[in-house]
């Protein structure tokens, strides 16, 4: 269950959330849960039974913060231990944030991955072409990872963000972000019930005989070829939502959606309908105009993991992806 962004507002003092308990109860039972009242100043083990009976939140979460001692009441108020910080130890993005921010600041403080949104429960970044979500290899710099953290520390956030889904290397594109395990657990819940939209641009060879589709085939690891995926009978299932946007002389723009989301999904499905992207050699595409398949994300809606608010995030287009349109509407 998601809050409802005017029903329940909070304040947050460092690691700390704080609730009215009167308000969490009344907006309880308009859910329709009717727990007794909390008694001010209550002892954690009661005020964990009373927020379970609640429903507000999950389970896994309420007694995690307990086990933790994350737990507490000051008053009528509900403390909540949301907001912890990295731990360098422990999370390799955060303590590469950390070792690059001095020279992030002196170069400006500039990252080739713009923020699109951020707030204190999660953040949108817009991956250019060429980096990776995150690292590939122990050590690996230079991770849109690495950048979400660095971005949260520019602006004095400690928590470190966790990315929800990933793209390729070479795509670029929104990708979201929790900024705490409590939104974590809501936005992967949000992705495993195909909440979380995302519509891509994409230019293809050839025109598609079909202006718009479905292509639904499962796809699977290509035993011949260690890096490529194909369609395969058992595979894993995928499902993919086309429409034709502009026709050129070679190639076409398109538009796409996914309800699932496979490694490498959009490349093997428009290659098992015969129209490879553009610039994407891997797939029998042919990388004359580009050095990279012609694939972005444009968009990305999600449900706001506090306050159930409904987020559309648009990333600009990128001057090579409107370049290679350029080159093929030219032909």
């Amino acid at each position: 269950m998601i809050m409802d962004h005017l029903a329940l507002p909070y304040e947050r003092n460092e690691e700390w959330l704080t609730l009215s308990s009167a308000r969490l109860l009344d907006f309880a039972r308009t859910a329709g849960k009717f727990p007794s009242p909390i008694e001010a100043g209550s002892h954690p083990h009661q005020l964990r039974i009373w927020l379970l009976a609640l429903g507000l939140f999950p389970e896994k979460w309420v007694n995690r913060l307990f086990s933790v001692g994350g737990i507490r009441m000051e008053g009528d108020l509900v403390l909540l231990r949301t907001f912890l910080p990295g731990d360098p130890g422990k999370d390799a993005a955060y303590r590469m944030g950390l070792e690059a921010l001095p020279d992030a600041r002196a170069a400006g403080g500039e990252s080739s991955a713009e923020t699109l949104f951020g707030d204190d429960w999660c953040l949108v970044m817009n991956k250019p072409a060429g980096m990776p979500v995150h690292p590939s290899a122990p050590g690996q710099r230079g991770t849109l990872d690495e950048a979400a953290v660095r971005d949260s520390l520019r602006r004095g956030e400690k928590q470190p963000a966790k990315h929800i889904h990933r793209l390729d290397d070479d795509t670029a594109g929104p990708v979201l972000y929790a900024r705490n395990e409590l939104a974590q657990l809501r936005l992967d819940e949000a992705m495993r019930e195909k909440a979380v939209g995302r519509q891509y641009a994409a230019i293809v060879h050839g025109v598609p005989k079909r202006k718009s589709g479905t292509v639904n085939a499962p796809i699977g690891k290509d035993r011949h070829h260690r890096a490529r995926r194909r369609v395969a009978a058992e595979g894993d299932a995928a499902v993919t939502h086309y429409e034709v946007l502009e026709c050129y002389k070679e190639a076409s723009l398109i538009r796409l959606w996914l309800e699932t989301g496979r490694t490498h999904q959009i490349r093997v499905h428009m290659n098992h309908l015969g129209h490879p992207l553009v610039g994407d050699a891997l797939y029998g595409g042919s990388d004359r105009v580009l050095r990279h398949q012609a694939l972005r994300g444009e968009r990305i809606a999600f449900a706001h993991p506090w306050s159930g608010k409904a987020m559309t995030l648009e990333a600009p287009e990128p001057p090579w992806f409107a370049e290679a349109r350029r080159r093929h509407a030219s032909l």
